[in-house]
């Protein structure tokens, strides 16, 4: 099983007053308990680091790189995959849909991924499902 991990999800999974913290830990133990392989692209690591460091501290950056980035298969960015998601951004026409969203609905159709481990409406609305412990069993 492959799983999309977005920014919203590894956030929420590492701050403990994040709304979906709970829900989040609860997925991510589901995951490792069943082998999931939790894909994310080097624009979501990026992200990620710097909301976290912004947001929280640096040591929640510390805790993310140690505990939470080794169990990550990274897709880097490359020039090709980052015109086809700046195109896509620029055909979609939504102000709220980022180009990192774009970049992962990319590698998430390339890859056949149908599951998103994150908390962003968008992958539902662009025709993903937002990964729930619950509903997985039936992958």
């Amino acid at each position: 099983m492959k799983i999309f991990s977005d920014t919203s999800g590894l956030f929420a999974l590492l701050v403990k007053n994040d709304y979906m913290h709970v829900r989040a830990k609860k997925n991510f133990e589901y995951f490792k308990k069943n082998g999931a392989r939790l894909i994310t692209s080097s624009f979501v690591l990026v992200e990620t680091i710097a909301l976290l460091q912004r947001r929280v501290s640096l040591e929640a950056v510390q805790d993310f790189y140690t505990k939470i980035y080794p169990l990550l298969e990274l897709v880097w960015i490359d020039e090709n995959l980052c015109s086809r998601a700046i195109q896509r951004l620029l055909l979609l026409n939504e102000k709220e849909v980022s180009l990192v969203d774009c970049l992962s609905f990319e590698i998430m159709e390339a890859q056949e991924i149908t599951y998103a481990f994150s908390f962003d409406k968008h992958f539902e609305v662009h025709g993903f499902s937002i990964a729930a412990f619950h509903d997985l069993d039936d992958i």
